[in-house]
């Protein structure tokens, strides 16, 4: 589904106006401490007219034949475009966790890579130290990735999702 951008949108978010909208998919989500599963997500990314994207995630685990099992991880926040060209993606967790990522779009392609520069936990969340996400717009699907460091364990894969834009 082609689109268009939205002209009241904000000439600071503009390069990322690729982004907005109404998208949903499935993805694949492990860890060394848990089972590999499906899951089925719905991400929202919006803009009101000032310098930021805001960004609504909600995610589902998935039952073998594709059916909805139950939910699970949910996070919203704010992209956020500095002067120097850096993108800040700041998101919060209902789990305990606040992240602040910081990195650069691809000026070329519609591709974005983010690192945490920051990880706040209260005192109950899991033990998760360090992450890094991409987004990219691949024949008009949104695809993401995402690595973690948590529970001890290194930097490595722990979720991705292909995402279609509806609505």
């Amino acid at each position: 589904m082609p689109f268009e951008i939205d002209p009241t949108m904000n000439p600071a978010v503009a390069p990322l106006g690729w982004m907005i909208g109404r998208w949903e998919g499935v993805g694949v989500v492990g860890y060394p401490d848990m089972d590999s599963r499906n899951f089925g997500q719905e991400l929202v990314i919006s803009h009101d007219g000032r310098p930021f994207l805001a960004i609504e995630s909600h995610t589902h685990l998935l039952n073998e034949d594709g059916s909805k099992d139950r939910d699970s991880a949910r996070e919203s926040g704010f992209f956020r475009f500095l002067d120097n060209g850096e993108i800040e993606l700041l998101l919060v967790h209902p789990t305990g966790i606040l992240e602040m990522y910081v990195g650069r779009r691809e000026v070329d392609r519609p591709v974005l890579d983010l690192a945490t520069d920051g990880v706040m936990r209260s005192p109950a969340a899991r033990d998760y130290t360090a992450a890094r996400r991409m987004y990219g717009l691949v024949e008009q699907k949104l695809l993401w990735v995402m690595d973690m460091a948590a529970e001890g364990h290194p930097m490595q894969s722990h979720a991705s999702a292909q995402l279609t834009r509806v609505g």
